[in-house]
């Protein structure tokens, strides 16, 4: 038997004993583990930002436990089981992947992306509409983003993605005038336009909206820790001090900023 079909077919037996044996996992529904799972996505999403090889393995591992105990639940109820889940999603890369599987052609990444967006469009029982299929509690930042690439794929874009600063630059205006307003509503509304101006911004230029706000985070924190370890060090108090003297133990502390 190959090796990869071998190590899944031992997880497989495991939590089939598990479920039937273990207290806890027998007691496990959808709904009790939805929010693990989430925490689990969130784990392997700072092990990829760490670029941690092993704990990316960990992580993966424990995605797998997860797909594989929902499959486990939904064989109970004659619903589906891991087979009919592995089948599913082979299935829809066939489907999706005409390119490869049929005899379409495609001149670039770019095209992939438009027809499988066309291609969901038209499945049975799939989504009806662009947007349709873009769940609504995603954080809103990924939403965003998710949505910009939904109807990117139907051809709703800029023709180029130099166009995309005047756009910018019209949502700063709108801000700037509804902050003298003082309507905090709208000032809100505002920053909602220019928040969503700039991750399509992301997008075009190829940039992950996500990644680049938790880099920023990561150097500020880091940052941040050595200005607090610093003036701990001199026997000084952050609260005790001037922002200039703050902010020139904050220019040291930028020397240490990786490359």
């Amino acid at each position: 038997m190959n090796e990869n079909l071998k190590a899944f077919e031992e997880l497989l037996n495991i939590m089939d004993e598990l479920r039937l044996k273990c207290p806890w996992d027998k007691k496990q529904t959808f709904d009790s583990l939805r929010t693990l799972t989430i925490e689990e996505t969130y784990e392997l999403t700072d092990a990829i930002l760490k670029n941690d090889k092993v704990e990316i393995k960990k992580e993966l591992g424990d995605l797998l436990m997860h797909i594989v105990f929902y499959s486990i639940i939904g064989s109970e109820t004659n619903d589906f089981n891991i087979a009919d889940v592995c089948k599913g999603v082979s299935e829809k890369l066939v489907y999706r992947h005409p390119h490869i599987f049929s005899d379409v052609k495609v001149a670039n990444a770019r095209e992939v992306e438009e027809n499988w967006e066309q291609l969901k469009l038209k499945e049975k029982g799939g989504n009806r509409t662009v947007l349709q299929g873009v769940p609504k509690s995603l954080p809103a930042m990924i939403k965003a983003t998710r949505i910009q690439d939904k109807v990117r794929g139907v051809g709703f874009d800029w023709e180029e993605k130099e166009q995309v600063w005047d756009k910018v630059k019209e949502e700063i205006s709108e801000l700037e005038v509804e902050m003298k307003s003082g309507n905090q509503n709208n000032i809100e509304q505002e920053f909602g336009d220019l928040f969503f101006s700039m991750i399509n911004t992301a997008r075009l230029y190829g940039v992950n909206p996500e990644n680049a706000l938790e880099r920023t985070n990561q150097k500020f924190t880091k940052r941040f820790n050595y200005l607090e370890s610093h003036t701990m060090g001199i026997g000084k108090k952050l609260k005790d001090m001037s922002l200039e003297e703050m902010d020139v133990i904050w220019e040291e502390a930028k020397q240490f900023d990786d490359n």
